[in-house]
């Protein structure tokens, strides 16, 4: 029997490629429509890939739409005051029961990858079209399988660099290192709930990052490596009156102690 495909959402805010037409010339189609082709030719009908944008009513991501996502690529850049807090709270509960999210880039700001990490995610930055070099520090993790070299370079890139503020990754495998002298945490997982968050720090509108094959065999490699596992969620907590094993002794709970007042 032939196992499902995956059910991919690329999300974008996709708002400088109408706007600016430097990132027009890069992105004619939008960013997303890189990253959705690159998918497409890569995995073919073993990935269902579908894109969603901040203009369309429920930024595209009603409940119905991610009920029936796998994994979520988040790209935003110029509004992230503009997400509803409302689908932020629904992306929210999809990750923590399995749905994978994938952060990418300037989506290190974004509301929902923050509320994950619950700090404020920020970073030095400066936009001066400088190298990075992007080493791999582990490469045993599945989201750098089928890299040929033990580092990779950008000959043009927006520096991010440390402090970042996130809490320690439960993996980190990649580090970058910029041409003006600031290093990154770049490649980063955890986990949350149920689900798996990455960020890939990699790419800007402004540059043809996602074009890059590299860049292109990360963001394969992170969308399966975050597709949902395990069993069923069950993460609100749960009043077990019937036990299961007999309990010899005789206890009353006054069960008022454990409402609201």
């Amino acid at each position: 029997m032939a196992a499902s495909p995956l059910r991919v959402t690329i999300w974008n805010e996709y708002i400088h490629e109408l706007t600016v037409d430097q990132v027009r010339a890069i992105y004619p189609h939008g960013l997303h429509a890189v990253i959705a082709d690159a998918l497409d030719a890569r995995f073919g009908s073993s990935m269902e890939v579908r894109v969603a944008t901040l203009d369309e009513p429920e930024h595209g991501l009603t409940y119905a739409s991610l009920a029936e996502t796998d994994v979520l690529l988040w790209w935003g850049h110029a509004a992230h005051d503009r997400v509803s807090d409302e689908v932020v709270q629904r992306v929210h509960d999809r990750v923590l029961h399995g749905m994978g999210l994938i952060a990418l880039h300037s989506a290190h700001a974004s509301k929902i990858f923050r509320r994950l990490m619950g700090t404020s995610c920020m970073l030095r930055w400066r936009e001066a079209a400088e190298k990075e070099r992007v080493w791999v520090i582990d490469p045993g993790h599945p989201v750098v399988s089928g890299l040929r070299d033990e580092w990779f370079e950008l000959s043009q890139s927006e520096m991010y660099g440390e402090h970042f503020d996130i809490p320690a990754p439960d993996e980190l495998f990649l580090v970058s290192w910029f041409e003006g002298g600031e290093v990154f945490r770049s490649g980063c997982a955890w986990r949350r709930g149920k689900g798996k968050v990455i960020y890939l720090s990699p790419g800007h509108e402004t540059f043809p990052i996602y074009h890059n094959p590299n860049i292109q065999q990360l963001i394969g490699n992170a969308v399966q490596y975050a597709a949902p596992t395990g069993s069923l969620y069950l993460g609100q907590g749960r009043n077990i009156v019937p036990s299961l094993s007999p309990i010899a002794a005789r206890y009353f709970v006054d069960e008022g102690l454990h409402r609201s007042k």
